[in-house]
């Protein structure tokens, strides 16, 4: 009976020993798997955290460089409009001036227009005057205004066109009547009726003349 009650005993101390062991076992394979798991997230963090600044580096790389090509592609399109605007600008200007230039001389040329048949009449006037009369007070007050006013003319660019004694030219000279002349040839002007006059390098008035035939 002891060595049975012996025999039993041992065995349930082997049990419990055994039980024991497993659960210490248990307990370190836990341990050991908890320990995995927390260097294993661990480690996982630090990768994420690792990665997370490359991300938002690159995240704040990409809008600087898309803000720049934009600003840039901005510059140019504005440089290109005002270009454009400055060139708009000189043409008009150009444009404003030669028709500033051409109102201008237009408007001198009519005067001019204006002033001939005055002149004419002077001339005329000065023309009627008798050799008796030629040094009185009135014939020189004429002669003096006459010429005044041609002075004044011809600083303006007024000067008339010469004649008799050259040939024909219709750009020049109106050809009215045809008359003979033993001093001129054929073609060439032997009368002026009426003076012709210029204005710089355009005619205002073609002279009347009478070409030989």
């Amino acid at each position: 009976m002891a060595e049975a009650e012996n025999k039993k005993n041992e065995q349930t101390a082997a049990e419990t020993a055994a039980d024991t062991a497993e659960e210490t076992a248990a307990d370190t394979a836990a341990e050991a798997a908890e320990e995995v798991t927390e260097e294993a997230g661990s480690q996982a963090e630090g990768t994420s955290d690792a990665e997370e600044p490359a991300e938002e580096k690159t995240e704040e790389k990409a809008p600087a460089g898309g803000k720049e090509k934009a600003l840039q592609d901005k510059i140019t399109v504005l440089e290109d409009k005002v270009r454009r605007q400055m060139a708009e600008f000189d043409n008009f200007r150009k444009r404003t001036s030669k028709e500033k230039e051409q109102m201008f001389s237009m408007g001198e040329k009519n005067v001019i227009e204006k002033m001939l048949p005055v002149v004419d009449n002077f001339e005329r006037g000065l023309a009627a005057v008798s050799e008796e009369e030629k040094g009185g007070a009135l014939a020189s007050g004429m002669e003096m205004i006459y010429k005044q006013l041609m002075k004044q003319l011809e600083d303006l660019g007024v000067k008339p066109i010469e004649a008799v004694g050259k040939e024909f030219d219709p750009n020049f000279h109106n050809a009215v009547m045809q008359v003979e002349s033993d001093e001129y040839e054929s073609g060439f002007i032997a009368q002026e009726f009426q003076k012709g006059y210029m204005y710089h390098d355009t005619v205002v008035r073609h002279s009347m003349v009478g070409v030989v035939q």
